[in-house]
């Protein structure tokens, strides 16, 4: 079992109380670790999806914004890893953690479609928060009608992956490429947004005509060589200049390929400069399209924390824009990381945000078919 300390505090309490307890406890699975406190009441736990919480990613993105407002708030976290992916797994660590004490359990990711339907039910006195998972994906595993301890949410992925491409293209990439992970539909809205935004810049530029994008699914969340062998025909034979890594570790293969041809990637779902450009050179990340899961736990934690629940009970939101103020909205571009030039500004991108939260901007978030744009995309299907 891994233990992670850095959310473990001692409570030091007056003198009329002679012992703290601060105790670890070993969660199911693979791994986990709770620190607990003499504390409010509440005691959230976060089970990973297929992923881990160092996968630079979804899981660890979740991870890290529980854990830290647990710190903050002096309330005890844990987090359990299934023994393997699937919804028995899943949901055995879920009974793990509840037999732990947890009564707030943090879900992040799709896979926990089937959970949402059966223990909420099983568990009624303990509240579930649902990252990523839509009406869509519970209506695959049987069909829900809502229940009073979930919230569930969506993110507006169309839009993050829109303005990824769009700040690409205004700071001079005309040769670009999205490599998806499994082409479930996050995956897909953000690469199609990501078309659409490529599209809207080089048309309002007026160089649509010179703007061409390679587009593929590496049909699995991490990279392999196979997927790299095409990132390095995209980088070193195609003259592809910047890659949308879009799927957990995937990014790894276009990574190494970046790293040969001196290309350039976007990252996916949290700020993945910090990891991309240690690994592969300094310089590589140009931005990163991001889901505020942060902004997201920050809020429903809080509320839970200070008695509205009934603001989340049953739910199911899509989040994305709401405010002109670029920082506080749950779909966004890191200012601290993106690569910005005299050609695509910190000020041009707010400007972006505030045309979008305005309506003067929108963004399909439609599916079904790639969509109609004047630069030139080639679909390559599959790599596995």
């Amino acid at each position: 079992m891994k233990k992670d300390n850095r959310f473990v505090k001692k409570s030091i309490l007056s003198w009329f109380v002679a012992v703290v307890l601060v105790s670890f406890l070993t969660a199911c699975g693979t791994g986990g670790h709770v620190n607990t406190h003499l504390a409010s009441g509440m005691n959230v736990a976060m089970i990973t999806d297929a992923g881990n919480i160092t996968d630079h990613g979804f899981n660890q993105a979740a991870y890290e914004a529980c854990g830290n407002w647990a710190d903050i708030n002096d309330i005890p976290f844990a987090y359990y890893m299934p023994a393997q992916d699937s919804d028995e797994a899943r949901n055995a660590s879920i009974d793990q953690a509840v037999a732990d004490g947890a009564n707030i359990i943090v879900l992040p990711g799709y896979v926990f479609a089937a959970s949402i339907i059966t223990q909420p039910a099983q568990y009624p006195d303990v509240k579930f928060i649902a990252l990523d998972v839509s009406a869509d994906d519970i209506r695959e595993k049987g069909g829900w009608e809502g229940a009073s301890n979930v919230y569930c949410c969506t993110y507006q992925e169309e839009i993050s992956g829109y303005m990824a491409g769009y700040a690409a293209v205004k700071s001079g990439y005309k040769h670009l490429g999205f490599l998806g992970g499994v082409s479930v539909p996050a995956v897909t809205r953000y690469g199609y947004g990501y078309l659409q935004g490529i599209d809207d810049a080089a048309t309002e530029l007026g160089i649509a005509e010179r703007v061409e994008v390679e587009y593929v699914c590496g049909g699995l969340f991490y990279g392999d060589d196979a997927i790299t062998d095409v990132m390095d025909t995209w980088f070193g034979t195609m003259g592809v200049e910047v890659v949308f890594a879009c799927g957990g570790r995937i990014y790894t293969s276009a990574a190494e390929a970046a790293a040969r041809a001196q290309g350039k990637l976007i990252g996916v779902d949290s700020d993945q400069q910090p990891i991309i450009d240690e690994a592969y050179g300094q310089g590589m990340t140009i931005t990163s399209a991001m889901k505020g899961l942060s902004p997201t736990i920050n809020r429903v934690l809080t509320g839970i924390r200070d008695g509205n629940w009934d603001e989340y009970a049953g739910k199911i939101e899509n989040l994305g824009i709401v405010t002109e103020n670029a920082e506080e909205n749950y779909v966004q571009l890191p200012i601290r990381s993106t690569q910005w030039s005299s050609r695509f500004t910190e000020k041009d991108y707010r400007t972006l945000v505030k045309a979008l939260y305005n309506g003067r901007i929108t963004v399909s978030s439609d599916v079904s078919t790639i969509p109609s744009t004047t630069v030139r995309v080639t679909d390559h299907g599959s790599i596995q």
